[in-house]
């Protein structure tokens, strides 16, 4: 990442760090969503693979507490084993797919990624899935998630989602979903690294990036004891927007 902080580069800092805060604070809130707000926001000001690689330790960090407090990976991985699969293979697939892409393309992707999310959180579809058609149905939510994943990082509404639609009770949802997505990063990055999207740069700025978004983290859990998650929703949905129209015109 030697162009990170190339021009501006205490705007770009700043901009980084506050986008990192908030996404932990997303998380802490509603349990979810890390890079949901801080890869599209720092994309406006860096490139998007810059921003990807940003959040990288952050994610694999928290989700690897995450995994470890619920203690459900023998569990979840006897269930979502399709979805895993699929998902760790169509986010290398899609990795390379997007090699040629340019900084505008990859914008593009970003902002469909991202009003997908808006989309799939403001109308909160539920759907019936039937227990002997859930294998099925896992691995098509695998391949749909590990694409967008692949070219974004936002693979987590799609997930959530399909999660929803499985009526998980709550402790069981969040280490169920803690599983995935863990099982979502490692191929994300791997890929990134082998694939030459990721540098020692990088990771040097991720291992720093855990700092502001533990503060985020903390911010979140006492947010979330004072407003209600819908309330909280509402107004990510509507920033959310605003930064999916802005990546489509950059």
């Amino acid at each position: 990442m030697s162009s990170l902080f190339g021009t501006d580069m205490l705007l770009v800092a700043a901009v980084c760090t506050a986008a990192i805060i908030c996404g932990g604070v997303i998380k802490g809130t509603l349990g979810v969503g890390l890079p949901l707000l801080a890869v599209p926001v720092m994309s406006l000001f860096i490139s998007s693979t810059q921003a990807i690689a940003l959040v990288s330790v952050p994610v694999l960090v928290s989700n690897i507490w995450q995994v470890w407090q619920e203690g459900s990976l023998k569990a979840s991985l006897k269930r979502f084993w399709p979805l895993m699969l699929t998902q760790a293979l169509m986010t290398i697939g899609s990795v390379y797919w997007t090699l040629s892409f340019s900084v505008s393309e990859l914008n593009r992707v970003l902002a469909f990624a991202l009003i997908l999310a808006v989309v799939l959180m403001a109308f909160k579809p539920s759907f019936n899935i039937p227990p002997e058609k859930e294998p099925m149905t896992s691995a098509l939510v695998g391949v749909t998630s590990g694409l967008l994943g692949g070219a974004s990082s936002l693979m987590g509404p799609i997930v959530i989602s399909y999660m929803m639609s499985l009526k998980l009770h709550r402790d069981e949802f969040v280490g169920c979903i803690s599983v995935i997505y863990l099982n979502a990063a490692w191929p994300l990055y791997l890929a990134m690294w082998g694939f030459g999207r990721m540098s020692l740069d990088d990771i040097a700025y991720s291992f720093l990036a855990i700092i502001p978004m533990f503060l985020g983290l903390y911010a979140g859990q006492k947010i979330r004891h004072h407003l209600s998650e819908e309330t909280f929703r509402r107004a990510l949905l509507g920033f959310l927007s605003v930064v999916a129209v802005v990546l489509v015109f950059r």
